[in-house]
């Protein structure tokens, strides 16, 4: 499976099966998760086996059971943590995807306080967000999703590579599916837009990683 194939069939899942993710897949996450931390300057890790974070009146409420495995997004501080985990956060979802696994992000509706207690937390770090990782009891469902035209706009007509990516963009998974974000073409950049709302800085982070592997743009893509 490729990684765009991976954003076509990936949908949330929040009900898991009590399936052991094997030792050659949890290397293989820790050994994609280094590369992001490297890459980033984030502190995102890997908690396996550890179903209390997700054994709460909050984790109850948003749906979720069976969750032993989640990846803690966590860095220093700063203006640019949101959008940054909601980046390398959805690469590692879409090579979970790739590797026969299933996810969710989960802002809210978990033990934060749990998680904390299972990973390393530097000063002037923080806990962002987590993604509950592992074997779904189903494959989850596609939601409706705003029209192109209501997500995007070009100046003049719009290359493929520009619609390629838009369409990649509008299979990213928001904050109650709100994809409160717009993408402009001028010439050949791109300027990315969060429209607010909750965790839009998370969305946009995952908006613009979905863009680049439907493109097949990197970061040069982005206006400044």
């Amino acid at each position: 499976m490729t990684v765009l194939e991976a954003i076509k069939e990936r949908h949330s899942v929040r009900q898991y099966k009590d399936k052991k993710i094997p030792a050659e897949i949890v290397t293989r996450l820790r050994e994609e998760i280094g590369a992001c931390n490297r890459e980033s300057g984030l502190h995102i890790q890997l908690v396996t086996e550890e179903p209390k974070a997700f054994n709460s009146m909050m984790a109850h409420y948003g749906r979720f059971s069976g969750v032993q495995n989640y990846i803690a997004l966590a860095g220093p501080k700063t203006k640019e943590l949101d959008e940054l985990c909601g980046y390398y956060g959805e690469r590692l979802v879409l090579l979970a995807q790739t590797l026969g696994l299933n996810t969710c992000w989960v802002a809210m509706t978990f033990s934060k306080g749990t998680a904390k207690k299972q990973i390393e937390i530097a000063g002037g770090e923080k806990l962002a967000i987590v993604i509950a990782l592992g074997y779904g009891a189903e494959q989850g469902k596609a939601h409706k999703s705003k029209k192109r035209e209501e997500v995007s706009a070009a100046s003049g007509k719009a290359p493929e590579w520009f619609l390629a990516g838009v369409e990649a963009a509008m299979l990213a998974p928001t904050a109650v599916n709100q994809q409160k974000f717009r993408l402009t073409l001028t010439g050949d950049r791109v300027k990315a837009q969060s429209l607010g709302g909750f965790y839009s800085k998370i969305d946009l982070g995952i908006v613009k990683y979905h863009f680049e592997i439907g493109s097949g743009k990197d970061k040069t893509v982005w206006e400044k």
